[in-house]
C-alpha cells in the first residue's frame, strides 16, 4: 500500500510537472486558416486596391499587344525581315502582363459574391462557400478570362513557328498579328466588367478631376496607338502584296533571271540569284510610292513609304504611327485618300466611326472632369455678377459696394465656395465630432480661458463652433446691441472699445488678437440658472482692424453647454473668466483708479484740516496771553482801568466765540472728509456675475 502511494505521488508529481509546461504554450481553440484558403470580401480594401492595380495592368497590356505589329520592317531593297531583339522585349513584357491576368483569375476563385435573392435591403448576404464561388465563376467569366490570359503569341513565336520548315517573315508575322488581334478583343472587353466593379465598390473610377481627365486621355491615346499600329502592319502587307503581284507578272513574261517569292525575305539578301534578279527587275520601280502621285496604288498607306517609316528606327516609327492614328481619329478620317479596295475602305470607315465614338464619349468625359474642377469658380463668378447687378440696381454708395466686393472676395479665398456646415451636417454624429475636434481643438486651446476646461467640455464646445469671417473695418457688435454669439479669434486683430454706456469723458479701447475672445456677456447670461428670454446687451464696440477668421459659439449652443455640463459653473473657471475677460479687466482698472483718486483727495483734505487746526490753536494762545497782562498806574487812573477791564472782557468773549466756531467748523469738516459715503464720485457699474448657487447646492 505504501508502494502504491509512493508510485501514485510520483506519477502525480510527474503529471503536475508536465501540466504547466503544456499550458505555457500558446494555443487556440480555432485553427488559423492559411491565406491561400481565405475567402475575400468583394468590398474589402484589398480587393478595391487590386482592382485598381489590375485596371492599370490591363491598360499596359493593351498598349503592349499592338507592339507585335512593329516586329516586321523593311530590312533592305525589296525585302522584309523580323526584328528578333525587339520581339524578345515585347514577349517579355507580354509575359509579365499575363501574370497579372493569371493572378486575377486566382483571386476571382477566392472572392465572395452577393447572393441575388438577398438584395432586398442593404448590400445583401455574401456567399463564402468556395465551391459555390468556383461554380459561379466557371459559369460566368471564366471563359473570357482564360481567353485573355493564354500566352498565345509566345507559344506561336517560340514553339510553333520554329517548327515550321522555311517560314517566311511575312507569313510568320501575319500569323502572330492575327493571333494578337483575335486575343485583343477579350482583353478589351474584360475592362468593362472591371470598370463597373470599381464604380460599384468605390463610387468613382477616379477620385480627382485631373485623374479622371488623365484616364480618359490615356484611353484616347490607346485608340490612336492601336489604329497607328494596324496602319503600319497593313502598310507592310500592302508593299509585300505589290511586290508579289509584280513578281507574278515577271514570272509570266519568262523574264531571266526569273523572280521568286522567297526573294522578298531578307534571309536571301546575299543570294547570288537574288542579286542578279535585283539588277534587272522592274518590281521595285513599279512599287515605288514616290511615283504614285494619285495614291491609286498605296492609298492611305503611301505616307509610310514616302516618309520612310517602314525602314526607320522603332522610336521614330512608333511616334509617327501614333501621330497618324491620333490625327485621323480627331479628324474622323476626312484627310484619308483611299483606293477602291474594300479592306482599305472598311478600315477608313472604322477610323471614322471610332473617332466619333471616342471623341464624343471620352473627350466629353474628360471635359466633364475638367469642368468639375472649376465648377466652384464658375459658381462664384455667377454669384459675383449677380451681386454687382443687385448693387447697381439698388444704387448703393461706392464705399458700401467696395466693402461688399471685399467680403465676397475674402470669403471665396477662405472657403473656395465650400459650405462647411452643409458637409458636416450630412455626416454621422461621431464622425462630425471627430472632425470638429481635429479642426477646432488646437485653436480653442489657444484661448487661455478654455485651457482650464477638461476634454469632455472642450469636445462639446468644439462640436458647436462655426466658422466666422469678417473683412477689415467691419463692426462685429456695437455697444448696446444684443450679443448673440461669443467670438474666438483665430487670425487677425479687432478693436474693442467702450464708453461705459455713453458717459461723457469716458473711453477705453484695447486691441484683441489671436487667442482672445469677445462677447463674454453671453457667457454670464448663459450661466444664470433661469435666464431671461432677452439676450444681454453688449458693453463694448468691436471693430475689425484687419481680415479676421474666428470661431463663433451661438447663444443657444452656449446655453445648451452650460445646462448640460455643470463643470462650467466651477469657481476655478469663474476666476479664469474674470482674469481673461477684458470687461472685468476694464472694470477692475477703473475701480482701482477711482479708489486711488479717493485716497489722494482724502489724504489732501486731512492735511489741510490739520494745518488749519494748528493755525487756529496758535492764534488763540496769543490772544489769551494778551488778555491777561497786568497794568500799573496811579490812583488817578483807577477809573480808566475799570473801564478798560470791562472792554477787555468783552473782546476776550468775542475772540473765544470766534475760536469755538472755527474749531467746530474744522471738526465738522474733518468728520465729513473721513466719511467715504459722502464723497460724490462717478459711479462705475460692476459687470454682472453668474449665479453659482446651483453648483454650491449640488456640492
Amino acid at each position: 500500500m505504501h508502494r502504491r502511494r509512493v508510485h501514485f505521488s510520483a506519477a502525480a508529481a510527474a503529471a503536475s510537472s508536465r501540466f504547466p509546461r503544456q499550458f505555457a504554450r500558446p494555443f487556440s481553440l480555432r485553427r488559423e486558416i492559411p491565406w491561400w484558403y481565405q475567402t475575400l470580401d468583394p468590398g474589402s480594401e484589398f480587393v478595391a486596391r487590386w482592382n485598381h492595380v489590375f485596371l492599370v495592368s490591363c491598360l499596359i497590356a493593351l498598349f503592349i499587344d499592338p507592339l507585335y505589329f512593329f516586329i516586321l520592317l523593311v530590312g533592305g531593297p525589296g525585302c522584309v525581315r523580323i526584328d528578333f531583339r525587339f520581339g524578345v522585349v515585347v514577349t517579355f513584357l507580354r509575359t509579365v502582363a499575363d501574370l497579372f491576368y493569371l493572378m486575377h483569375m486566382v483571386l476571382k476563385f477566392r472572392t465572395a459574391f452577393v447572393a441575388p435573392n438577398s438584395r432586398v435591403f442593404g448590400r445583401g448576404d455574401l456567399v463564402m462557400d468556395a465551391r459555390e464561388i468556383a461554380i459561379r465563376y466557371l459559369r460566368t467569366d471564366f471563359v473570357i478570362d482564360l481567353a485573355a490570359t493564354l500566352p498565345l503569341p509566345q507559344i506561336f513565336i517560340w514553339f510553333i513557328i520554329p517548327a515550321i520548315q522555311n517560314p517566311t517573315a511575312v507569313h510568320a508575322n501575319h500569323t502572330v498579328s492575327l493571333i494578337v488581334l483575335i486575343q485583343y478583343f477579350p482583353r478589351f472587353f474584360l475592362m468593362f466588367p472591371l470598370h463597373r466593379r470599381i464604380v460599384k465598390t468605390t463610387g468613382v473610377i477616379a477620385k480627382t478631376a485631373w485623374t479622371g481627365a488623365a484616364y480618359n486621355l490615356v484611353l484616347c491615346t490607346l485608340a490612336s496607338h492601336v489604329i497607328g499600329s494596324i496602319w503600319y502592319l497593313w502598310s507592310i502587307q500592302r508593299l509585300n502584296s505589290c511586290w508579289r503581284m509584280e513578281c507574278e507578272k515577271e514570272m509570266n513574261n519568262t523574264r531571266s533571271p526569273p523572280c521568286k517569292q522567297r526573294f522578298f525575305d531578307c534571309t536571301t539578301l546575299n543570294d547570288p540569284q537574288r542579286m542578279l534578279w535585283l539588277n534587272s527587275t522592274q518590281v521595285l520601280a513599279k512599287c515605288d510610292a514616290f511615283k504614285d502621285d494619285d495614291h491609286l496604288q498605296f492609298g492611305i498607306f503611301a505616307s509610310a513609304f514616302i516618309n520612310e517609316v517602314a525602314s526607320a528606327d522603332f522610336i521614330e516609327k512608333y511616334f509617327y504611327c501614333l501621330w497618324w492614328g491620333l490625327r485621323n481619329l480627331s479628324s474622323y478620317g476626312q484627310s484619308l485618300m483611299t483606293t477602291t479596295l474594300s479592306g482599305e475602305n472598311i478600315f477608313s470607315i472604322f477610323i471614322c466611326i471610332a473617332g466619333l465614338i471616342f471623341f464624343s464619349h471620352f473627350i466629353g468625359n474628360m471635359q466633364t472632369y475638367l469642368q468639375s474642377s472649376t465648377a466652384r469658380l464658375e459658381e462664384w463668378r455667377i454669384k459675383r455678377r449677380d451681386t454687382e447687378e443687385w448693387m447697381r440696381h439698388r444704387q448703393l454708395p461706392p464705399d458700401l459696394q467696395e466693402r461688399v466686393r471685399q467680403f465676397v472676395q475674402y470669403k471665396w479665398l477662405a472657403t473656395r465656395g465650400v459650405n462647411e456646415e452643409t458637409i458636416l451636417q450630412s455626416l454621422p454624429l461621431d464622425l462630425r465630432r471627430q472632425i470638429q475636434r481635429h479642426l477646432c481643438l488646437a485653436l480653442v486651446r489657444r484661448v487661455p480661458f478654455f485651457a482650464q476646461m477638461d476634454h469632455q467640455l472642450l469636445d462639446a464646445i468644439c462640436e458647436r463652433l462655426v466658422s466666422s469671417l469678417h473683412t477689415k473695418d467691419t463692426f462685429i457688435v456695437r455697444e448696446g446691441d444684443p450679443v448673440n454669439e461669443m467670438l474666438f479669434i483665430i487670425r487677425g486683430e479687432v478693436e474693442s472699445s467702450t464708453t461705459d454706456g455713453g458717459r461723457v469723458g469716458f473711453f477705453n479701447s484695447i486691441t484683441l488678437g489671436a487667442g482672445d475672445f469677445c462677447g463674454e456677456e453671453l457667457l454670464t447670461w448663459a450661466l444664470v440658472p433661469t435666464p431671461s428670454l432677452n439676450l444681454p446687451s453688449s458693453t463694448r464696440t468691436v471693430k475689425t482692424l484687419s481680415e479676421v477668421e474666428a470661431f463663433a459659439l451661438r447663444a443657444e449652443d452656449l446655453k445648451f453647454v452650460s445646462t448640460q455640463f455643470k463643470r462650467l459653473h466651477s469657481k476655478k473657471l469663474q476666476h479664469a473668466f474674470r482674469y481673461y475677460s477684458h470687461q472685468w479687466r476694464t472694470w477692475g482698472a477703473c475701480y482701482i483708479q477711482v479708489a486711488w483718486r479717493r485716497f489722494k483727495k482724502r489724504k489732501l483734505a486731512m492735511e489741510l484740516a490739520r494745518h488749519e487746526e494748528v493755525y487756529y490753536m496758535n492764534g488763540a494762545d496769543e490772544e489769551s496771553e494778551y488778555g491777561h497782562e497786568d497794568f500799573d498806574g496811579d490812583e488817578e487812573m483807577s477809573q480808566l482801568t475799570d473801564d478798560a477791564t470791562g472792554t477787555q472782557h468783552l473782546g476776550a468773549t468775542i475772540l473765544a466765540s470766534k475760536f469755538a466756531a472755527n474749531t467746530k467748523r474744522g471738526a465738522n469738516q474733518k468728520v465729513t472728509i473721513l466719511d467715504p459715503q459722502e464723497l460724490k464720485m462717478p459711479k462705475l457699474f460692476k459687470p454682472n456675475e453668474p449665479d453659482f448657487s446651483a453648483d454650491l447646492g449640488e456640492s
